[in-house]
């Protein structure tokens, strides 16, 4: 019998390997801009295959003074981004970076965090959100990684499980690049659960537990 005309989801799917990312890191002024905290940085890297097609980097005046221990955290000042632009004027520039909704997957370490900033201030400022589908590397890695290997799934702990090039530091552009790496490293891993699509992933990541390890 000829099985020639069956077709698989990784057919039918989008192969990871040939999916554009955006992985985005922000700094911010606090822990949610529902209570008044705004971004201070925003830091993007655009890959492909492995490869990197492009990096965004930029401070955001927040219009407000950094809380000291949040300056003592990243190492942003007020004097930093002073001269800097509003985050309304850099949105436009940004979501051209992001680019098509349809062909870019937006990654970020516990995305909730960037997305609830950038979503808001889209709103804030009459900007409609495009509908990217998102991938957070620290739920990803829950599920592909068990606590024998790492012992929780911070970036900076993912960051140097996978030996990343880039070390984490609480500013945008190096958090996105370390991000990078740990993304490419959970991708490989992936590999021995037989993902390699983006609709096997995103149909992983919801019906799959995280491994116990040994008692």
């Amino acid at each position: 019998m000829d099985n020639s005309w069956q077709t698989t989801l990784q057919d039918l799917g989008r192969l990871l390997v040939d999916t554009t990312f955006v992985v985005i890191d922000l700094e911010t002024t606090g822990g949610a801009p529902h209570i008044g905290a705004a971004i201070t940085e925003i830091g993007a890297v655009k890959v492909k295959g492995g490869k990197t097609l492009g990096e965004f980097e930029t401070f955001v005046n927040p219009g407000h003074p950094i809380p000291t221990y949040i300056s003592e955290l990243t190492s942003i000042t007020d004097e930093m981004v002073s001269a800097a632009p509003s985050i309304a004027s850099l949105l436009p520039e940004l979501f051209e970076f992001l680019g098509d909704h349809q062909e870019t997957v937006l990654v970020a370490q516990n995305a909730p965090f960037d997305l609830s900033f950038l979503k808001h201030y889209s709103r804030e400022h009459n900007f409609a959100w495009p509908q990217f589908s998102i991938l957070d590397t620290a739920i990803i890695a829950r599920k592909v990684l068990t606590r024998d290997e790492v012992p929780n799934c911070r970036l900076g702990t993912l960051a140097q499980f996978f030996g990343t090039t880039t070390t984490p530091n609480h500013r945008a552009l190096d958090d996105a690049r370390a991000t990078v790496d740990v993304l490419h490293g959970l991708i490989e891993r992936l590999g021995t659960f037989d993902v390699y699509t983006l609709e096997e992933l995103q149909n992983f990541g919801k019906r799959t537990k995280k491994p116990k390890s040994p008692a």
